[in-house]
Order: structure tokens, then sequence, then C-alpha cells
């Protein structure tokens, strides 16, 4: 893998990306801009952030959204220790996902994303935050160029609701089955009849990162982590085969989710 872990999430690669593309070095647009040349290169190199009234002139040269070369808007939104991830999911070539109980959180309707939260020691205005920034998150999908989301869910996680509450999950299924039919997201679904399978012992995902590397997020009950070390890596990657063997075919998995909308409807 190249480099540390705080040095791919330091540098910001949209905007070192967008500077070669567009033909600029740190020096041509601190001259557009009016800043010194070291304050331009921060931008890419230490992943810096143009200050208010340069940030869209900046973006313009560059001939990108502002808000996809800096998504601050969405990083004071998230708890601290979340960002980081949020980092490797924007830099991301593919995500690899897998959940047990949830609907993905870049698959999730906005009310759904508001139920898992409900249940937690938090504020009606924490609740809302964490909702945007969740929601906000689903832009990587939308982009020119988005990461592959390969997504396996349990199939009770389609069976599921909060109280009786039936036009949440009626909603989400209806979304989720329209993301799953964009060109780059797979969703499949583990079956009921699987009986026991490795993913029982709970969620993970795996980031594939331009420079080959790969980065894992594992949640549990307390603060999820990133893991990195080698062997860990390893270790997921042979549990994600093992239960993306236990998972329906895409077309399959389609036919479950729609047949389970029905159900909520």
């Amino acid at each position: 893998m190249i480099g540390t872990f705080e040095e791919r999430i330091g540098m910001n690669r949209a905007v070192a990306a967008a500077m070669s593309e567009a033909g600029h070095t740190a020096e041509s647009l601190a001259e557009r801009v009016g800043v010194d040349p070291k304050t331009a290169a921060r931008w890419a190199s230490q992943g810096r952030i143009p200050q208010t009234r340069h940030r869209a002139q900046v973006a313009d040269l560059l001939g990108r959204d502002a808000a996809e070369l800096w998504p601050d808007a969405l990083k004071r939104r998230e708890p601290a220790w979340f960002r980081p991830w949020a980092d490797i999911e924007r830099e991301a070539l593919s995500l690899r996902t897998f959940q047990l109980a949830w609907i993905p959180g870049l698959l999730q309707t906005e009310a759904y994303a508001r139920a898992t939260l409900a249940g937690e020691a938090l504020s009606d205005a924490e609740i809302a935050g964490l909702t945007s920034a969740r929601i906000a998150r689903h832009a990587i999908l939308r982009r020119d160029r988005p990461p592959l989301l390969i997504a396996v869910i349990d199939e009770s996680v389609l069976r599921r609701t909060a109280g009786d509450d039936r036009e949440l999950m009626a909603e989400q299924l209806d979304y989720l089955t329209e993301c799953a039919e964009l060109s780059a997201v797979q969703v499949y679904v583990v079956p009921l009849s699987a009986g026991m399978y490795p993913g029982l012992g709970g969620p993970f995902t795996l980031a594939e990162l331009p420079d080959g590397g790969r980065v894992a997020h594992v949640d549990s009950q307390a603060q999820a982590q990133i893991i990195e070390k080698a062997e860990e890596i390893a270790t997921l990657e042979r549990r994600w085969q093992r239960l993306r063997g236990e998972a329906l075919s895409r077309a399959h998995s389609l036919d479950v989710i729609r047949e389970a909308a029905r159900s909520w409807a």
C-alpha cells in the first residue's frame, strides 16, 4: 500500500486530479485567485479548504462543482470519528459492503435514516444533522465517475420496519430498487433459507483505493473501526467471498426486493 492512512486522507485527490485535467499548477491557480502559491498547493497536497470567497472561483477555474471538491458542509455534520471514512468513501474506486441489520447508509431514504437513529441518546437537532450528513453522502453515486458499490444484505433487513410503519419500508425498498438499477450499484440478498453463514458475525465495508490499497470499516455496538492491517483485510476478504457465495443472483435479489416492497404497500 502506498503511503500511510493519514497521508492518503490528507491529500485531496479530487483537487489534484482537477488541477491536472484543467492544466493548472499551484502557481497558476495562485496567480488567478490572488493567493500565495504555497496556499494553493496545500489545497491538493494537504486537503486544505479555500476560504469561502475563493472556493467558488477555484472550482470554476477547475471546471468542477465546489461541493464535489470540498464537501465541507458534510464534514461539519458528521461525527469526528466518521470523517476519515467519509474521505475514503469519496476517494474509493469500489466499495463492497455487507449489512446484517440495516439498509446500507449510501442507499437509505431520509425517513429510514432518521428511524435508525431514533433509539439513540440524541437530540432532535443532532438526529437531523446526522440524517442530513448521511443523505449527502449519496452524491458519490450520482457523480460522473461513481465508485462501484456492491452491497450484500441479509433478507431479514427487508422484512423489518420501525414499529408498524409500513409506509417507511415501502418507500425505502422502492428507493433501494431504484438504486440497484444504477449501473454502478449492485445489490445482492442473502436469503433467509441460507441459515447460518459467515455474515452473522457482523457488518463491514471494504474500500479499494486508487493506489491499490484496501481499507475496511467495521461496525459494532461501540465506535466503528477503520482497519488497514493486511492480515485483517485478508480475513475480511475471505469472509466477503464466502458470504457473497450465499447470496442470490443480482436479478433474483431484485425480484426479492420488489416482492418485499409490495408486501409493505
